[in-house]
């Protein structure tokens, strides 16, 4: 008997699949409420669902613990939720559970930015176990999307006194596909598929992501088969990888929901002039980093919204490198030889590209005799020590952005606070009362107008150089069978993934 249990076991690790992954960094809080770090939204996508979520092109929102959503009016959303749900600790999911997330986010409780995208709402109620009502204020354009974030379990954090420091955020429990197995901290985090999912067990038993900060390290993993999945910089997929890397993996490229800035800390004085603003922006060549950095695998950024958006502006153009006007609005504003502008362009290593963007921007900038300093450093202390603390001249950092972009979290005086996403300090009266105005609009094409005239106006202003939208190119070890590759990217339909 002893011999025919341990050939049992044996025999089902010989079965188990796992998915190699990697991140640059450890996640801060896995909590989908406080996940506001790459990493950190990563892993909490496995393990915790919304109520909806956008379908594989990223054009239509479906339901996600809801199975069924409308609106009764403009004011007024129901949601009715999937009965066959479970949290991962095997206790049932409810309305209670929905109407909890709403009261912690809005709460003094925590400070989140995802609290802003329900300042419009009046009240939610529930109707029955498995019905949510919720009423707005007024009509609200992204009512849908505000309701992807994740859920939290109120039979665990109920009685919870600090949300911000609770264990739950090292030890999450969710109703996603995956469940939280393993945390070792700058090693390796292991998911492992969750038999009760609503919408059946992951095909690939375990997810393990390995705290690598290096990215080189992350492509000599990738290249030997130690990870499954990994992000290819254009320099590499140009003059680094063999046939035999493609023999091994398949290329899927599309242009990323993403693009990388330089943002000025408008708090203080020295960027507070826009002579000085303009002048750096017209000191740099936007389409010479591209051509350094990314060969064909990336376009220049004009502006804060996405190509292909209804917010994107193709009047606004890429401002031409013009050192002459840029010396002479630096000399308006009182800098020259004697007297250069100098200040310290801050990034992180998590990112291969970006160190390199920085040095090739301090070389452009001295070209107008601006003294530029640089400093990379860990992500996380990146993010503690100089982000939210706003002790900067200027970061490079990127955004990732919804399909349907909400200028409220970045560009709105409000949003300038603690845990804010206005990391630079940008303040626009105009700005302020359109975005409050396009909050109430529902009609798409006169959202998109307003949009594209604050997408010139946040430029004129340049409160952030903007600079360039990479495409993503990922390879997948071609042992991973199923992937559908779409408009949304390839992980729409992970659960189905099965490796060879």
């Amino acid at each position: 008997m002893k011999l025919l249990f341990f050939l049992s076991l044996f025999s089902i690790s010989l079965l188990s699949s796992t998915l190699h992954l990697a991140t640059s960094s450890n996640p801060a809080r896995l909590n989908p409420l406080l996940a506001t770090d790459s990493s950190s939204s990563e892993i909490t996508g496995f393990i915790f669902n919304g109520l909806v979520k956008y379908d594989k092109d990223s054009k239509e929102i479906i339901g996600d613990l809801a199975k069924k959503f409308y609106f009764k009016d403009d004011k007024t959303l129901v949601f009715e939720l999937r009965k066959n749900v479970k949290w991962q600790d095997g206790k049932p999911f409810s309305a209670a559970d929905v109407l909890f997330t709403y009261r912690t986010l809005i709460s003094d409780k925590i400070a989140s930015p995802y609290s802003s995208g329900f300042r419009f709402v009046k009240d939610v109620k529930i109707l029955d176990k498995y019905t949510i009502e919720v009423d707005y204020k007024e009509p609200y354009f992204k009512a849908l999307e505000t309701w992807m974030m994740g859920i939290l379990p109120k039979h665990l954090l109920e009685n919870e006194k600090n949300l911000m420091s609770s264990k739950f955020n090292t030890h999450p429990i969710g109703t996603g596909p995956y469940k939280l197995t393993q945390l070792e901290l700058s090693k390796n985090i292991e998911l492992t598929a969750f038999d009760e999912y609503f919408e059946g067990r992951a095909k690939i038993d375990k997810i393990s992501f390995h705290v690598i900060p290096d990215p080189m390290t992350r492509l000599l993993m990738l290249k030997n088969g130690q990870l499954d999945i990994g992000s290819i910089e254009p320099l590499v997929m140009q003059r680094q990888l063999q046939q035999d890397f493609f023999d091994k993996f398949n290329i899927y490229e599309k242009i990323s929901l993403s693009y990388t800035y330089l943002g000025f800390n408008l708090r203080r004085k020295k960027f507070q002039d826009p002579r000085v603003r303009e002048a750096l922006s017209l000191a740099i060549n936007r389409q010479e980093l591209v051509n350094i950095l990314f060969f064909k695998h990336a376009k220049v950024c004009s502006g804060p919204f996405l190509p292909g958006t209804k917010a994107f502006n193709p009047d606004v153009k890429v401002p031409t490198q013009n050192i002459k006007r840029a010396k002479a609005l630096l000399n308006a504003a009182g800098y020259n030889a004697k007297h250069p502008f100098r200040f310290e362009i801050v990034t992180s290593n998590a990112s291969s590209i970006r160190p390199y963007a920085a040095e090739i921007l301090q070389y452009q900038l001295q070209k107008a005799g601006v003294e530029v300093k640089l400093r990379v450093m860990e992500w996380q202390a990146f993010l503690n020590m100089v982000v939210f603390p706003h002790k900067f001249d200027a970061v490079l950092l990127g955004w990732g952005l919804s399909p349907t972009p909400d200028p409220y979290l970045f560009w709105h005086s409000d949003s300038d606070k603690a845990g804010g996403f206005n990391l630079v300090g940008y303040h626009n009266k105009k700005i302020d009362k359109m975005i409050e105005a396009s909050q109430k609009i529902i009609d798409r094409e006169k959202l998109g107008k307003l949009w594209r005239e604050m997408f010139a106006i946040i430029v004129h202003d340049n409160p952030y150089l903007f600079l360039y939208i990479p495409n993503s190119i990922t390879a997948v070890n071609k042992k991973i069978k199923h992937i559908e590759p779409a408009l949304g990217g390839i992980w729409h339909n992970y659960i189905t993934w099965e490796k060879d």
